[in-house]
């Protein structure tokens, strides 16, 4: 089979999507990668044809001033939602939808694979009446009856009052995000394609959406038929640097944040200056986007740009993180308790979902040295934890075995081509 991926450089969404591409190509098929030019080179080495962005924006660097969406300061959600929207969703629709038929011009693909944030390559695909999924690198962020709405952190509703409140917030979101609904329907209505009711209508028009988290971890729920959670794509990026383990036996503490700039540092500091307290070895790795030499720290705390987190999680009692989904949910694949600090995005949803399942703990990322201690203690301390992060273990790495992603992209596919052979022979 012949695929198109189409994706955007935002930092953790990359690494799950390319490891489905490198999957892909090792059980025989062709795909091409269409995306910014930071992701050439490791899209390359998974055997994929790359494509650079043509019209839609491209980072040629993840240095912090090529950010797409500088959201690291934006508390407001009002604000953060205008911004994914304009700056993301909708504002580059166009020239992302132009890439796309350029791309579909060149050459017959089975499938088009885009990331759900990406309209433009979505109504591209539907306009052309090639199969298309939807990717969700993270958990299920689209409103789901019984699951908190995305964005706020809340644990699920438990009485009357917090289902209100969740009915009410969903509601404003959904409000915020249908003012871009006129421009998604001016884009849809040039290729063709009939107007949408609601903004988020346009993922549900998707032949499947796969959600690339375990379902053990997400919040349970009323999700749409076409949502399938597949389990998590947890390879490391081509680009980390190797690490060998210390030789001291205390236990070992990863420090992962975000790759991308998130104003940071002030977090990171604290935390250095928490574990400076406990017996403890640690790597802090700083991404990209923050340079280690700016931090001063004891000599049992190695800082570097990066490491392979997975290697790390083998020896390690704990992991510290902003709680992005793929530093998050691979200390978890190793059952590694989490502490987790969420700065934005989905990350306090992420922390809600790691509170509720017991397998670690969430604090406020201004939270002070005392207070990361503390609660580094009593995960490093209390075996629950370890024990629940186990369990998700176990089931994470069934799912693995599974290939739930490969077998729904490969059986859309094979089904449309049949189709369009049948149509043919007709």
């Amino acid at each position: 089979m012949n695929y198109l991926f189409a994706l955007w450089e935002g930092g953790g969404n990359v690494p799950p999507a390319l490891s489905l591409v490198r999957k892909l190509v090792a059980r025989g098929h062709a795909v091409t990668v269409l995306g910014d030019i930071t992701m050439a080179g490791e899209a390359r080495a998974t055997g994929a044809r790359f494509r650079a962005w043509e019209r839609a924006p491209s980072r040629t660097s993840r240095r912090r001033e090529q950010d797409l969406v500088n959201d690291y300061d934006i508390k407001n959600p009002a604000r953060l939602i205008a911004l994914l929207r304009e700056k993301l969703v909708m504002g580059p629709a166009e020239a992302y939808a132009a890439d796309v038929d350029l791309a579909l011009n060149e050459r017959p693909f089975d499938a088009v694979v885009s990331e759900y944030l990406l309209f433009g390559a979505l109504v591209a695909a539907e306009a052309r009446g090639v199969p298309r999924i939807a990717l969700v690198p993270n958990v299920y962020v689209l409103p789901v009856p019984g699951v908190p709405p995305f964005g706020t952190g809340f644990l699920p509703a438990t009485g009357p009052l917090s289902r209100l409140r969740d009915r009410i917030v969903t509601g404003i979101s959904l409000m915020l995000w249908n003012r871009g609904l006129p421009a998604l329907n001016r884009l849809r209505q040039a290729r063709g394609l009939a107007p949408l009711g609601a903004f988020w209508d346009q993922v549900g028009c998707a032949s499947k959406v796969l959600v690339l988290t375990s379902a053990a971890f997400d919040f349970k729920g009323a999700y749409p038929e076409k949502v399938r959670h597949v389990g998590a794509e947890l390879s490391d990026p081509d680009w980390v640097s190797p690490w060998e383990p210390p030789a001291q036996t205390a236990p070992l503490v990863l420090v992962g944040l975000s790759t991308m700039f998130m104003n940071q540092e002030a977090t990171l500091q604290r935390i250095i200056d928490a574990l400076g307290c406990l017996p403890t070895n640690s790597i802090f790795t700083t991404g990209p986007a923050i340079d280690p030499e700016r931090f001063s720290h004891g000599d049992r705390v190695q800082l570097v740009r990066s490491a392979p987190h997975g290697c790390v999680l083998r020896h390690a009692a704990l992991c510290i993180t902003h709680g992005g989904h793929g530093t998050l949910l691979k200390a978890l694949s190793f059952g590694v308790p989490v502490l987790c600090l969420p700065m934005g995005r989905d990350q306090h949803d992420n922390g809600a979902r790691l509170v509720a399942s017991g397998a670690g703990l969430r604090l406020d990322a201004r939270a002070s040295a005392a207070r990361i201690e503390a609660a580094a203690r009593r995960l490093l301390s209390e075996p629950a934890f370890t024990v629940a992060a186990q369990r998700l273990a176990a089931i994470m790495a069934e799912e693995e075995r599974a290939g739930a992603a490969i077998v729904e992209l490969e059986n859309l596919s094979r089904s449309s081509s049949r189709s369009f052979e049948r149509i043919n022979h007709s």
